[in-house]
């Protein structure tokens, strides 16, 4: 089976090499931070467990964890048939991450991004070989969602582009085709509208995050409300997004107002940290909304 290189061990990174470890393939799972790594495959080990616990896995979590290694550098590249990359939205960092990897691994390696905003194209142009770089843009939670965009950049082969269809297949994934290489691409251009308006109304004092999430869970049928998305994914990446939309051009799709960076400056980066628009206890649950979860003044 092919092996797959993931770097970044936070919420996406350890999902993903969760879900590729699950299909059969090798996987490591490179972070510069060593307590980052230690983190991650704790929370591959809960999940994988609860997993088992609900007869949803073919093989024991024990099984899939032995596919799991954990590694702090890039040396890996030099040997898998696919790299992932899943750090921080900065286009700098990335483009910096892409142009070293793109110098170790050998020409058949695809190096893929997780972006969910910054185009493909533009984190090719810091590779000599930008046929190679493609879109993969999984969505949170990795392990329960049926979705991965495919992210075809302007100078990514048919070759390629093709191959990672199979590619996000052989994962259980449905693979969403993305022709046209823009910012944000198709299923995050429509949730940033959302959350611009879910923003919007919790700086004018409209609603409670608990009242707006209940109401698009039992209005439209969303399993989860937009505040708890946010919080899970982590409000630091979707500050870091906002910013990158903005960078883009592409303002009409953020609020107008600052309230998630008042969070992130608050240290209230989400569920990983225990507390953004909710509170949780240590074991992750959701406490009920307070007023003590009020949105910081300006």
């Amino acid at each position: 089976m092919e092996s797959v290189l993931v770097v970044g061990a936070g919420t996406m990174g350890h999902g993903i090499s969760q879900v590729c470890a699950q299909a059969g393939y090798q996987v490591c799972l490179t972070d510069v931070k060593e307590d980052a790594l230690n983190k991650a495959l704790n929370d591959i080990t809960w999940s994988l467990k609860k997993f088992h616990g609900k007869g949803l896995l073919k093989e024991s979590p024990e099984t899939i964890l032995e596919r799991i290694r954990l590694e702090r550098g890039l040396e890996s590249a030099k040997k898998a048939k696919w790299v992932i990359e899943a750090a921080p939205e900065i286009e700098k960092l990335k483009r910096e991450l892409f142009q070293t990897l793109d110098n170790l691994a050998p020409v058949g390696t695809i190096l893929a991004s997780n972006t969910s905003v910054i185009p493909i194209s533009r984190i090719a142009q810091a590779t000599k070989h930008p046929d190679r770089v493609i879109g993969l843009h999984f969505f949170t939670p990795v392990a329960m969602t049926a979705i991965v965009e495919v992210i075809k950049g302007k100078e990514t082969s048919n070759e390629v582009f093709e191959q990672a269809i199979d590619f996000v297949d052989s994962l259980g994934k449905w693979p969403l085709r993305v022709q046209k290489d823009i910012p944000g691409f198709l299923m995050n251009r429509i949730q940033a509208s959302n959350i611009r308006e879910v923003v919007n109304l919790l700086a004018e004092g409209m609603a409670t995050p608990e009242d707006l999430d209940k109401g698009v869970k039992l209005a439209y049928g969303w399993a989860v409300g937009p505040c708890e998305a946010m919080d899970y994914a982590g409000l630091d990446t979707f500050a870091h997004v906002r910013q990158s939309l903005k960078e883009l051009g592409e303002e009409e799709l953020t609020s107008r107002f600052d309230v998630i960076e008042r969070l992130v400056k608050q240290g209230r980066l989400g569920r990983k940290v225990g507390r953004g628009f909710y509170r949780y206890t240590e074991d992750g649950k959701r406490l009920p909304w307070s007023i003590e979860d009020e949105i910081p003044s300006s």
